[in-house]
């Protein structure tokens, strides 16, 4: 049978408020998931009402997508993942317990195992809420399912089948044989390590179940997506794209155009309802626009936050109240052509900056070049970690994993490997001829100076530079050069993540950045980016005047 799960003009459809998701292959097949899902009630809506009477028309497009995949001569689903990514209530919880229950009563499987696993014990409790009181408060489903809520199971008394909710353990979810899995906030998944790992396991029994599914539900990050999470996102977009064939992956992303996007209009409150297909149903129209007002005359942290929450607009930094004012132009300031060898083939002179490598830091280099043509400044950057960083940060090993991947980090094998990579770049600047000053922080960078005198590195080309708020003119003209348009760089996560961190704390007259005002946030590139700015600032054919010389 043909059918395809790419969405190629969904900017048109969204824009248009047509449908996202495929049709069923099998349509009787959905009619008959549809006749029981439509029955059961939401019974925390004013009236019970059931899910028929009181849902949009993209709902019963999703259950009629995963349930009509079924085909019946076979026994086999010919589509079997789903990726729903929707705005904060939507119903989201609601709906895939109407989902999940819907499963349990069509399987056909003896002691069959369906679960819903979410990534703590309050999404699990929000998820199994719903599912219960559907049961509960529906004399048939009373009488033909066993609920325990204090193990969150409901148990299909004829079939034996279960359908449980567990919050997400490495020993909760081992050597499951789920027919169906329903994934809930895959957000909050990409901030653990072990995630994907642990996902592999709760989804592997579609190995020996070839009616199974799994479902994805999430709304987007209220940080920069990172891990499964950013994963599963960017793949789904590829295949909606058609970018990437797989026809048993359906990927529903109710996000706002490039195009919108591009142009700022996804900021604007009339398009809000683009991206929010239960709005009149769950969504209130007039509360949405009310905590649009606030959140948008309470700052940009405030703003960004809702639309990430309520419009799906994907975070790139993380803008605080106490941000740098330079992160604000950052973004926009995004060459991707910049590698290393490209800003040595633009470039007539380049200053490097080094900052942090121990053992629970990032060790950062930064390349800031001056364009032979333009005038511009453009910057490169990279950074090493040891393993040791990862176990200390946990929360953020996640993360480091997907800058590994993108190339901008390297996470070594042994303390040493590090600073022969920084060596190794260095000494290949110096070959260009272009090589004007290294910048470093003084404190605690023997080896590197040692590394880099053994290798042929003129002493007097090694700058310590004063750190504190002696690099306040160091911030301020990154700052300028930023909002003038005239500092690009290569635009890694790694770098944008790093710029989000820092926080400033004003000193007297002066502005500093600091690895303390920054808290656990790593901020060694930028603040290498610092140091080589320092070098940069002076023109460097003029006088050191103010710097140390080793």
């Amino acid at each position: 049978m043909e059918w395809q799960t790419s969405c190629t003009d969904w900017p048109e459809r969204i824009m248009s408020g047509r449908s996202l998701i495929p049709p069923p292959i099998f349509p009787e097949q959905a009619e008959q998931a549809l006749d029981i899902f439509r029955a059961l009630k939401i019974v925390d809506a004013p009236g019970s009402p059931t899910f028929g009477d009181a849902c949009a028309q993209w709902v019963f497009d999703l259950v009629a997508s995963i349930f009509g995949a079924y085909d019946p001569e076979s026994g086999r689903r010919l589509i079997t993942e789903w990726f729903v990514l929707i705005p904060k209530k939507n119903s989201k919880s609601t709906i895939a317990a109407g989902i999940m229950m819907t499963a349990l009563m069509l399987n056909w499987r003896q002691s069959a195992e369906f679960g819903i696993l979410a990534p703590t014990l309050e999404v699990a409790n929000n998820a199994f809420a719903p599912a219960r009181d559907m049961t509960q408060k529906d004399d048939e489903l009373d009488a033909l399912m066993h609920v325990q809520t204090h193990i969150k199971t409901i148990t299909h008394r004829e079939s034996g089948a279960m359908l449980k909710v567990v919050a997400a353990e490495a020993n909760t979810v081992g050597g499951k044989k789920s027919v169906g899995t329903l994934i809930d906030e895959l957000w909050l998944f990409g901030k653990q390590s072990n995630a994907e790992n642990m996902l592999r396991e709760a989804t592997g029994g579609l190995a020996s179940r070839p009616e199974g599914f799994v479902i994805y539900l999430t709304t987007q990050s209220d940080d920069p997506p990172a891990g499964i999470f950013k994963k599963k996102l960017q793949y789904a977009r590829d295949v909606r794209d058609g970018i990437i064939i797989d026809k048993r992956f359906v990927p529903i992303i109710f996000e706002h155009p490039p195009e919108m996007v591009a142009a700022k209009a996804h900021l604007l409150p009339e398009n809000l309802a683009m991206v929010n297909p239960n709005l009149g149903y769950s969504v209130d129209r007039e509360f949405l626009a009310r905590e649009f007002k606030i959140a948008q005359e309470s700052g940009a942290e405030s703003f960004i936050g809702f639309m990430a929450k309520h419009a799906n607009v994907e975070i790139g930094m993380a803008l605080r109240s106490d941000r740098w004012a330079g992160a604000d132009f950052w973004q926009d300031q995004i060459d991707k052509s910049i590698t290393l060898d490209e800003l040595l083939a633009r470039c007539e002179v380049v200053a490097v900056g080094i900052d942090g490598g121990g053992l629970d830091d990032l060790l950062g280099l930064a390349a800031v070049g001056r364009d032979s043509k333009t005038r511009e400044w453009l910057g490169w950057f990279h950074a090493w970690a040891h393993p040791s960083v990862l176990e200390r940060r946990k929360s953020e090993a996640s993360r480091f994993a997907d800058f590994a991947r993108d190339g901008d980090l390297t996470v070594v094998k042994r303390m040493g490997d590090d600073v022969e990579d920084v060596v190794g770049i260095i000494q290949q600047i110096d070959a260009s001829g272009l090589l004007d000053k290294i910048g470093v922080d003084p404190a605690g960078i023997g080896s590197i100076l040692d590394a880099l005198t053994d290798a042929g590195i003129a002493e007097e080309k090694i700058i310590g530079i004063s750190q504190g708020w002696r690099l306040g003119g160091a911030i301020k003209t990154l700052e300028r050069k930023l909002a003038e348009g005239a500092f690009c760089h290569s635009g890694s996560n790694m770098m944008a993540w790093c710029v989000g961190n820092a926080r400033v704390e004003p000193r007297a007259n002066a502005i500093m950045i600091t690895k303390q005002a920054s808290g656990t946030a790593k901020i060694d590139p930028l603040m290498a980016c610092l140091n080589a700015v320092n070098l940069l600032a002076l023109a460097p054919a003029s006088d050191e005047v103010g710097m140390e010389v080793w």
